[in-house]
């Protein structure tokens, strides 16, 4: 045993280490738990006992030996990865600074939430975990609602009365219970549905809805205000339109189509050979949402209107693929560097 402790020690003293995996090699020849200097020390509670006081020795010197070389290896590769990392030579020049940009989605956000501010409108935000009164009841929506349906919305397992909004209206349930009109409110979010995943739908997505509340509010006051918008966003020459629909929280009801052009073979395809494009809901606040939230109709009337940030952003920057928006491709971001 002797004999094999001296071998040892001289490969111990002999092992050159000048990358991590040199390193590892020594661990595993001398250092680890199965190496070769902790399987003597198995062999050695069998010798003898007059042996074991002069092989005990050689041996613990061995190992000493060995730790000391193991710490030598660790410090010299990490002075030799601090020397890479950061040059002694200050005067060397620095890597270069890679400016980030805006997230595509930021920018029309930001766009729209500008538009609005101008017209004296304030920014509201909510709870994206809500409850059923915010989101459904306190709206109009009846108990047998389909919006209520497993298949549109995420609900809470544990406790069904809770749930991921759906959209924001629940911030203007909110702002109407805890404010005197006149109220003038924009309520920028993200919301979830439970729909499948593909190039033209996500399970969340990203919305703007508006709010007005006071005394004498009109169908075309709400229209000035939807058409400024989109003069503002789409440029000065939109047209825009006001189609009857239906939502539960409005009476009466419409969706509003911007003219997008019949141009190019892409304005017939996104129009649908149209030449109009829907961007967003709308429509005067049912008197039931205002006596819900304990605004007297019979004094006040309002308007709301809602729109999705994706849908604004596709027609302006004409991405392929919603997916692309949350997947931070950074291929994909960088093209949005100069724009916004």
């Amino acid at each position: 045993m002797q004999e094999k402790i001296k071998q040892l020690l001289e490969e111990v003293n002999a092992f050159q280490v000048s990358i991590e995996d040199d390193l590892e090699s020594f661990k595993r020849k001398f250092t680890n738990k199965k190496g070769e200097i902790n399987q003597l020390f198995g062999e050695f509670k069998a010798l003898p006992g007059d042996q074991k006081k002069l092989v005990g020795q050689t041996l613990n010197q061995l190992k000493t030996r060995a730790t000391e070389r193991l710490n030598e290896f660790q410090a010299s590769l990490k002075a030799q990865s601090v020397s890479s990392d950061r040059p002694h030579d200050l005067t060397l020049p620095g890597d270069a600074h890679v400016q980030g940009a805006r997230h595509p989605l930021t920018t029309v956000l930001n766009r729209i939430v500008s538009i609005f501010e101008r017209l004296g409108f304030t920014v509201a935000e909510g709870p994206e975990i809500e409850d059923d009164w915010h989101n459904f009841s306190a709206l109009n929506f009846p108990d047998n609602h389909p919006a209520r349906d497993m298949q549109d919305t995420f609900f809470v397992q544990r406790n069904p009365d809770y749930l991921l909004r759906t959209h924001t209206s629940s911030v203007q349930v909110r702002v109407m219970e805890d404010s005197e009109p006149p109220i003038k409110v924009l309520s920028p979010g993200r919301v979830y549905r439970n729909e499948a995943i593909s190039a033209r739908a996500h399970c969340f997505f990203h919305q703007v809805e508006g709010l007005v509340i006071d005394k004498g509010i009109s169908f075309a006051d709400m229209k000035q205000t939807l058409q400024y918008f989109s003069s503002e966003i789409f440029g000065d020459q939109a047209r825009i339109k006001l189609r009857p629909s239906y939502f539960p929280f409005t009476e009466i009801s419409a969706e509003m189509d911007v003219y997008w052009g019949l141009e190019t073979e892409d304005d017939y395809r996104i129009t649908k050979g149209t030449g109009w494009v829907e961007i967003m809901g709308c429509g005067m606040v049912d008197p039931n949402v205002l006596r819900n939230c304990g605004i007297d109709p019979e004094v006040y009337s309002g308007y709301a209107f809602g729109m999705g940030v994706e849908r604004i952003a596709q027609l302006l920057y004409r991405v392929p693929d919603l997916r692309l928006y949350s997947q931070n491709d950074i291929r994909f971001l960088k093209q949005f560097e100069r724009i916004g």
